[in-house]
């Protein structure tokens, strides 16, 4: 991160100054330039500004059960700030087992440099040296079992966990472990930030334990961080709260009846994307401004923070 002390505010909590749009990619689509086209591992959803120019990179991996198109709100907040964000459909179903997702994304981060440019308009370019990569709640353990893979580390400079989980089972971690449990143990050459929801381990009700149950939430994660990292925790907010206001299906409607929420989804959601865009202007781009300003309160956050933590 830029050692640059002048704050700059950019309202990063607000849609940013880029037009943007989703694409879909699903498997065996044809481009317009199918003799070019290097197939993804997996269907994407893709959210990218309309304009000319070169953009740093950020690969999302969605939640447990979850679909990428429940975050299209989020992923776009950030692509409005000059980003391009690729949002891989990881599994349709899953068992408590995440190896296969590691593996995914792994395959999904090779991909890139081989696949992306012919899926991307010609005008929108993406810069390849500047990736960073996050995952939400399950898709938070599997970014950092990404990022600690060493085949895979060194293309990422960032590493964000929004209220990660290693593990549902009754508060302890589904294999493969990623948690160790000693304190600054993560043995990551990169810059990581951990978001974590205030309502995230409390029980919605008696029949389901908490989404992001104490002993494998979002502080276990941050104590086996070393520096940088910082770490975020809203309070009065849950573990779904950073998803599109309209989730269809089953599974969408289940999003509102799972996990203890707060009152409306926009604040949270709003956060989410402004802290990820200020974390990654820092430290893909070298720009700390809005990041110190939100740390030491010049920028005003659309949610009370809890605690707010940084090594």
């Amino acid at each position: 991160m830029s050692s640059t002390t002048a704050i700059t505010t950019r309202n990063v909590f607000k849609i940013g100054k880029y037009t943007t749009k989703l694409q879909k990619v699903e498997l065996g689509a044809c481009t317009t330039n199918c003799s070019l086209e290097i197939p993804p591992p997996k269907p994407l959803l893709i959210a990218l500004p309309c304009e000319a120019g070169e953009f740093p990179l950020l690969l999302f991996l969605h939640g447990y059960l979850l679909y990428n198109t429940f975050y299209s709100q989020l992923i776009q907040h950030i692509a409005s700030h000059g980003f391009i964000v690729i949002a891989p459909q990881l599994y349709a179903l899953a068992g408590p087992d995440s190896s296969d997702e590691i593996k995914s994304a792994s395959a999904i981060t090779n991909w890139l440099s081989k696949g992306l440019c012919h899926l991307l308009p010609s005008h929108v370019k993406p810069n390849l040296s500047k990736l960073g990569l996050a995952g939400h709640s399950r898709g938070g353990k599997v970014a950092f079992a990404l990022a600690l893979m060493k085949e895979s580390s060194s293309k990422f400079l960032a590493v964000i966990g929004i209220d990660p989980v290693d593990g549902m089972d009754k508060g302890k971690q589904t294999p493969p472990p990623v948690l160790t449990y000693v304190p600054h143990s993560f043995d990551l050459d990169m810059a990581v930030m951990v978001i974590g929801s205030g309502l995230g381990e409390v029980k919605r009700n008696p029949l389901f334990p908490p989404c992001a149950p104490k002993g494998v939430n979002h502080e276990d994660f941050f104590k086996e961080c070393r520096m940088p990292a910082c770490h975020f925790v809203v309070k009065d907010y849950g573990h779904l709260d950073m998803l599109d206001d309209d989730t269809k299906g089953i599974r969408g409607k289940a999003t509102y009846c799972l996990c203890q929420n707060g009152k409306s989804r926009e604040p949270m959601r709003s956060f989410v994307g402004g802290i990820v865009v200020a974390f990654m202007r820092a430290y893909l781009e070298g720009d700390g401004g809005d990041l110190m300003a939100i740390k030491d309160g010049h920028e005003t956050a659309p949610v009370e923070l809890q605690s707010v933590e940084f090594l």
